[in-house]
């Protein structure tokens, strides 16, 4: 085959591509920080122990219990013995420029997160390995 047939070959094969009206621009790199997925996880703990029962969470998630008229939620309590004194859309879980944090969303039995000793929040920045309770679920809350 010579230069010329390869040449005609490619040729047709290009002409049979599809063709776009507007150019394709590839989008400006991220930073690593902004194209790394935030990962971290809730573990229940019962008794003073930390149990098997984990939720992993990735940038944001409502938890709460399942409830048909209001759809579904993240992270169900619901299916949990503690799951009785969570609200419908208890808490939220966010992460945004490097910092997570907890948020209650008008539950009825408040949103706790454990420092010297659990106190009452609206809103909280969170720590790997930190404790917090949702109504009577107690959780661990874990990064990475």
């Amino acid at each position: 085959m010579s230069t010329d047939d390869l040449q005609t070959h490619d040729d047709a094969q290009m002409a049979d591509a599809p063709v776009t009206e507007e150019p394709v621009v590839a989008d400006e790199p991220q930073s690593e920080e902004a194209t790394a997925c935030a990962l971290a996880k809730l573990t229940v703990k019962r008794g003073g122990a930390e149990t098997d029962v984990e939720f992993h969470i990735s940038n944001s998630a409502v938890i709460g219990r399942f409830d048909p008229s209001v759809g579904p939620i993240d992270v169900d309590l619901g299916p949990l013995p503690e799951g009785a004194y969570v609200s419908r859309r208890h808490a939220k879980i966010s992460h945004e420029n490097g910092v997570w944090t907890i948020a209650d969303l008008g539950s009825s039995n408040g949103t706790f997160v454990l420092r010297d000793e659990f106190e009452r929040i609206e809103t909280s920045e969170l720590a790997d390995g930190q404790e917090i309770a949702l109504g009577n679920a107690r959780m661990v809350f874990r990064t990475g």
